[in-house]
């Protein structure tokens, strides 16, 4: 099994109460955490973990040790308001469990309200169209479906659930305030709490937040989370950023060109790829070049994260589409695309 770190306590320099939570997120030892605010207004939980093996356990854990290292009096019953950083499951996949020890009231950004509302339908229209980016990407048949069992494995365990607030760009609520933050997903949010940043999976300290083509759906793509890196770097004073999984990190400014050195790295080296190949290539032939040693899921990962990148470049002119008439004449094939620097 594995060990979690303590809960840890942080304060903002607007005497808010910062509880980090850890959780393992999913069975392969993915883990991340929830945060508790005391001091903001109503008791709030931020985030609720995915729900899945042990993620509900470790949260109640959690409280427990609020009580017993803290001298906290609440558990998850007290709990008055919900904030989800954004639609993502092992971010509120936990959400229906912790419903059922508190009526707290839920909020989320807009552009992602519907994830948790229309669950269901979401998961329809989301599948839908990766079905179409991954034949545009020129991947084949029997990996395409593995590829979508895997993505449907960890879904079919949830279900709508009702929100009852929407979170709004620079909106404050008791102190709180919220930052929208697309790219890394649709509705995310940066909460500012005086000195002290929850910074979801927008920044985190070690790894750069994993990116999808916006051609799969919209307010994602490199292009969004660039410019929200940037819209970041406008909000001077902030000495701690809590991400949604990794380490705390005391320089947020340099984590930010940090992560936008690494994506400009990923550019250059499609454009060598590329280079080398001599010839049109797929997003399937890329994201391998550049990821020939993944397995299982992060095939999956790989392959979006590979077609952001390509789809940044194409629109800022730097690829053409190769098979044009084709691609003109046929229902979806394949893009191949070629070099126009």
């Amino acid at each position: 099994m594995q060990l979690l770190p303590p809960v840890e306590h942080f304060r903002s320099s607007s005497g808010v109460d910062i509880y980090r939570l850890p959780l393992v997120l999913f069975p392969n030892n993915f883990s991340g955490y929830a945060f508790v605010l005391e001091g903001a207004g109503a008791l709030t939980l931020v985030d609720t973990g995915s729900g899945m093996g042990r993620s509900n356990d470790d949260l109640l854990d959690g409280f427990r040790q609020l009580k017993e290292n803290f001298g906290c009096s609440y558990t998850l019953r007290d709990i008055e308001r919900v904030i989800i950083s954004h639609g993502h499951i092992d971010h509120f996949g936990g959400l229906a469990f912790v419903k059922e020890h508190t009526d707290a009231a839920v909020g989320i950004h807009e552009l992602d309200r519907r994830v948790l509302t229309n669950y269901e339908e979401r998961v329809i229209v989301a599948t839908k169209a990766l079905g179409i980016y991954f034949e545009r990407a020129g991947i084949n048949p029997a990996l395409r479906e593995t590829l979508f069992e895997m993505y449907g494995f960890a879904k079919k365990h949830l279900r709508s659930i009702e929100v009852d607030f929407s979170l709004e760009d620079e909106g404050i609520i008791d102190g709180m305030e919220f930052i929208h933050t697309p790219g890394h997903c649709p509705g995310q949010v940066c909460i500012r709490l005086g000195d002290v940043l929850l910074s979801a999976d927008h920044v985190l300290s070690r790894t750069t937040p994993h990116q999808s083509p916006e051609s799969i759906t919209h307010y994602m793509g490199l292009d969004h989370y660039a410019d929200s890196l940037r819209k970041l770097l406008r909000y001077q004073g902030i000495r701690l950023a809590l991400g949604g999984h990794e380490d705390a990190i005391h320089d947020l400014y340099g984590r930010i060109h940090a992560i936008r050195a690494s994506h400009n790295r990923k550019l250059d080296r499609i454009r060598k790829i590329m280079r080398e190949a001599g010839a049109p290539m797929t997003i399937s032939q890329i994201s391998q070049a550049m990821y020939p040693d993944v397995e299982g899921y992060h095939i999956l990962l790989a392959i979006e994260e590979a077609g952001a990148h390509i789809e940044y470049l194409y629109q800022h002119g730097h690829l053409t589409i190769a098979n044009l008439k084709e691609f003109e004449a046929s229902p979806n094939p394949a893009i191949l695309y070629e070099l126009h620097d």
